[in-house]
């Protein structure tokens, strides 16, 4: 199993210089790679692109490129272009967000997100391999229909194939994530539950007539380092309540429908009450301490060891990891720790 840094949005809480600093002390201790997210705020793009010429050796992905963000055809000009830059090292993370991202900031429906998903990744591909581009879907056809138009090949050539991955949590997403993608992404993943997870991406791999055992099973996990474990999960409160509570809409809250499914479905109707009726600090306390545990790497050097061999036992073959810290030292300590655990292995 690698080790992996999960930078998230940049919204302010780390500077440039502060992003910069963990992703080149991550590949100093050998970590695979790193990866960050867009929502409404910073493009991905531009943070990858930063990193991936700052850097020599750690792959640089989105965790997630969002589809109604961005033209398929964009998004495969966009992936070739930050390979090349690279020197092979993008790895291309898409998610379709959800209905709120989609239809109140990109104007895009959100209606049907599976099979836009399968059109989409349908193009990416077709483009990266610099195949004349023409495709009739349910949800994108190209050359569009009654213009003038006409099939194009992409005019750069990649200098690696570019490793496609979705994020996804419901059993339908993942199946079809094992079916056409090269990795998947997860949030809130615990070794408890992996099973259902696995198994989706497992029927989706089969249909495709593939096995796991070039597939990427990847999820991203708080990280906070320390002796007390209930005091280590405080910091990630903010987190957990933010995207079982509020993290979409009352009727369309993916990661709300997760916690139902891992057992946690009082609760997670309690926390998303609580936060959707702006008391915020409420959902917070509510949160099961099981639920972060086990959905977090936290605690010294040795529980984080025995933590990382339970996920590389459950199937997870990347942890990613956020650092959660009061300060950059803590953050740059927490990832040495968690390589020295990772080594133990």
């Amino acid at each position: 199993m690698r080790l992996a840094l999960n930078l998230g949005y940049m919204v302010g809480g780390e500077t440039p210089a502060d992003q910069l600093a963990l992703v080149q002390r991550a590949e100093a201790l050998g970590y695979d790679s790193v990866w960050a997210a867009e929502a409404y705020g910073a493009d991905v793009v531009t943070l990858l692109s930063w990193l991936a010429a700052q850097t020599s050796t750690i792959h640089v992905g989105s965790a997630v490129m969002q589809i109604p963000g961005r033209t398929p055809a964009n998004t495969a000009m966009t992936a070739a272009g930050l390979q090349n830059l690279s020197g092979g090292r993008f790895r291309l993370g898409l998610g379709v967000s959800g209905p709120q991202v989609s239809e109140g900031w990109h104007g895009v429906p959100f209606a049907k997100p599976l099979g836009r998903t399968r059109d989409y990744v349908a193009i990416v591909r077709k483009a990266l391999a610099r195949e004349t581009v023409e495709y009739a879907g349910e949800h994108f056809h190209l050359p569009l229909p009654g213009t003038e138009g006409k099939g194009l090949k992409l005019m750069v050539r990649p200098v690696a194939p570019v490793p496609i991955y979705l994020a996804g949590t419901g059993p339908k997403n993942l199946e079809l994530t094992g079916e056409i993608a090269d990795g998947w992404l997860g949030l809130f993943y615990a070794a408890g539950f992996a099973h259902e997870q696995l198994d989706a991406l497992s029927t989706g791999r089969a249909k495709a007539d593939k096995d796991m055992s070039d597939f990427d099973v990847q999820a991203s996990f708080p990280l906070v380092v320390g002796e007390d474990v209930a005091a280590c999960a405080d910091p990630v409160r903010t987190y957990a309540a933010l995207y079982v509570g509020g993290m979409g809409s009352r009727k369309n809250n993916f990661y709300n429908n997760l916690a139902v499914r891992m057992g946690y479905a009082a609760e997670a109707a309690e926390i998303q009450e609580l936060y959707l009726t702006g008391r915020q600090r409420e959902a917070m306390g509510t949160v099961p301490q099981e639920f972060i545990d086990d959905t977090s790497l936290l605690g010294d050097q040795a529980r984080l060891a025995d933590r990382l061999a339970a996920l590389a036992e459950s199937g997870l073959t990347t942890c990613a990891a956020t650092p959660v810290g009061r300060d950059m030292d803590a953050k740059l300590a927490a990832l040495e720790t968690l390589a020295e655990a990772h080594r133990a292995l």
